[in-house]
């Protein structure tokens, strides 16, 4: 006797009707970031617009400038993600600030959105700030995993906000 399967797509989830894109819906043609030549295209964002141009097969595709996302929060002085660092060992400060800078920029070469901002040094203490929350919850856990004395706490902002403050407190 034959089965029947049911389709796959008949189960997933629909979208609330209220619910909207973070940046929007998709545009149509190709967006290059007058600051950081970070490209748009095919509903996301991605890294060297100048060898994408050049290897493009459809040439009449529209291009616009504008700035990303993540240069519209810097220049507006917005951020999603915040690290709180405390009571900072003077021996372990500077491994502390390369482990920031080397996981910041591996994120940005993976997706040209999630950026360090600033890091703020107030001598003991650290202030981190970053576009994204979910980079902000990933280096809070490799500071954790990479420095054992130390204490973490995530909160995430409730809904129509959505950034994440972290407190990492080092103990001896």
């Amino acid at each position: 006797m034959a089965k029947k399967f049911k389709s796959q797509y008949k189960n997933r989830p629909t979208k609330s009707s209220r619910e909207t894109e973070e940046f929007g819906g998709g545009k149509k043609g190709l967006m290059i970031c007058e600051n950081c030549k970070v490209f748009y295209y095919k509903k996301s964002w991605h890294h060297d617009a100048d060898a994408f141009i050049a290897k493009r097969e459809d040439k009449d595709l529209p291009v616009n400038f504008t700035a990303c996302p993540a240069c519209k929060m810097i220049a507006s002085h917005q951020y999603e993600g915040k690290i709180l660092i405390k009571n900072i060992p003077e021996k372990v400060k500077f491994e502390l600030l390369g482990l920031i800078k080397g996981f910041c920029e591996r994120a940005y070469s993976r997706d040209p959105l999630d950026r360090l901002i600033e890091i703020k040094d107030g001598g003991a203490d650290l202030v981190v700030t970053l576009t994204e929350n979910e980079l902000t919850n990933k280096l809070t856990n490799k500071i954790k995993e990479t420095f054992k004395k130390v204490k973490k706490k995530i909160v995430f902002s409730s809904e129509p906000s959505d950034v994440a403050l972290a407190v990492i407190e080092f103990f001896e």
